[in-house]
């Protein structure tokens, strides 16, 4: 988990302290809320002596709790996301398009960035309620199963896309996945073409989803942009034919925005 941008260059500065501890809080989620410290270290990549450290910090610092041998995260964690939140300026930028979108269309509507391998969402709105993994802030997905994660990594130059394919190990899914790395790459290709993605059936089953990239002043996406349903009740095609041009609409004018908050794209941007 240490390693998640390994090729990315670290300055003589590097805290390696401080990079072992946010890996820790990483390493908490829905199907690891609490661990054992050999289970941190085992997850984290680190000694246990070294895990040990970190946890006591971060305990110290009310970021991580302790029941008996087991350790899990305390709310003040939720701080760090809500400064982010905050800053950004999602609630006054990002979410009154989403609302906009899904007054329209109905289903939900979502921003991401790219994040690794995965995309992470920094902005959701939904009038749905069935089950459907969860596109709340924060949450990651690998991002070659998404329409948002293929609109991103259309974005990438070539050598990044490149190292992308040579690194990342698609993981189906759902039966219908794409996993081939030759045909994820024509996927991907075709998509910079359009300057739109679908996606159907490939996170999950049920979820069909349109995505457009968000321009920064380079032109290159700082980030994504997506309207989804229900697999049955719409289409791939329905959604390009009826929600396309409003959706990239919807994308310039959040673009339109973000240039005349320079600091704000650099907050939401994908590294």
């Amino acid at each position: 988990m240490l390693e998640d941008n390994p090729d990315a260059a670290r300055p003589a500065e590097f805290v390696e302290a401080l990079a072992k501890g946010l890996s820790i809080l990483e390493s908490f989620d829905s199907e690891h809320p609490e661990m054992t410290l050999s289970d941190v270290a085992r997850r984290v990549g680190l000694s246990p002596a070294a895990a040990r450290r970190s946890l006591i910090t971060l305990q110290a610092l009310g970021y991580v709790g302790q029941t008996n041998k087991r350790f899990h995260l305390r709310p003040k964690v939720m701080s760090l996301g809500s400064a982010f939140y905050f800053s950004a300026r999602v609630d006054e930028i990002l979410q009154p398009e989403l609302r906009h979108l899904v007054g329209t269309f109905g289903d939900a509507s979502s921003v991401a960035t790219l994040e690794g391998h995965d995309v992470l969402y920094i902005a959701h709105y939904s009038e749905q309620r069935a089950r459907r993994p969860t596109a709340v802030v924060g949450v990651r997905y690998p991002a070659h199963a998404t329409s948002l994660g293929r609109v991103l990594l259309a974005g990438l130059p070539d050598a990044a896309f490149d190292r992308y394919l040579r690194e990342v190990e698609p993981v189906p899914l759902t039966k219908k996945t794409v996993i081939d790395k030759a045909a994820l790459k024509d996927i991907i290709l075709e998509v910079r073409e359009k300057n739109y993605s679908t996606s159907t059936d490939q996170l999950d089953y049920g979820i069909t989803a349109l995505a457009v990239p968000i321009r920064g002043a380079s032109g290159r996406p700082i980030a994504a942009l997506n309207t989804s349903g229900y697999t049955g009740l719409v289409t791939a095609e329905d959604l390009v034919e009826k929600r396309l041009q409003p959706l990239r609409a919807s994308a310039a004018r959040l673009a339109h925005t973000l240039s005349r908050y320079p600091v704000l794209e650099s907050i939401i941007g994908t590294r």
